[in-house]
């Protein structure tokens, strides 16, 4: 089958290499000295502030209601939609008290066994989370007697004061309080 003209479009006969040498076939290609590319938006202009936003991150859960527990109580999130999908599970949303509407956790209860594997293990033994505040004493102690367990204590790094903790499942999470520039 030959290739049909493209209007404004040069064609062009070209010999392909083995294993189709030989062989005659016609293409046809724009002259890209002609062609310009419309300009890219700077990244400070308006264009560039419309990105899409990270809304959610799965968290693999063992149980519905200990998960919100533990993320409502001991780390101070908002419940922000806990909804029955009428098949048994629940579509339940969580996210850091006071901040602007960022990306929250969905907390998702493990159907199966390799699912319920997952849980506690998402990011294979690293830290996987990262819950920034603007007060980390305050926040490192409110959570302590929530009864978080921190697996260091706080230290003081270039970028800003943190401390890693475990959530009830065993993932792991900074506490950073980013340092100011």
């Amino acid at each position: 089958m030959e290739p049909r003209p493209v209007p404004g479009r040069p064609a062009r006969q070209e010999t392909l290499p083995a294993p189709l040498a030989g062989r005659r076939h016609t293409y046809y290609l724009a002259a890209m000295s002609s062609v310009t590319p419309p300009p890219r938006p700077h990244p400070s202009s308006a264009a560039a502030t419309s990105l899409p936003a990270l809304a959610l991150v799965t968290l693999v859960v063992r149980d519905y209601d200990e998960a919100i527990e533990f993320y409502t109580n001991a780390l101070g999130f908002e419940l922000v939609e806990d909804t029955d999908r009428g098949d048994g599970g629940r579509w339940v949303v969580v996210r850091p008290r006071g901040g602007p509407g960022g990306t929250g956790l969905l907390l998702a209860r493990a159907k199966d066994e390799a699912q319920a594997t997952a849980v506690g293990a998402q990011a294979g033994g690293r830290v996987g989370f990262f819950l920034h505040t603007d007060d980390f004493v305050r926040d490192h102690a409110r959570m302590t007697a929530a009864g978080v367990r921190f697996l260091e204590e706080p230290r003081h790094e270039p970028y800003g004061s943190v401390a890693v903790f475990e959530d009830l499942y065993g993932n792991r999470w900074d506490l950073l309080q980013p340092a100011t520039a």
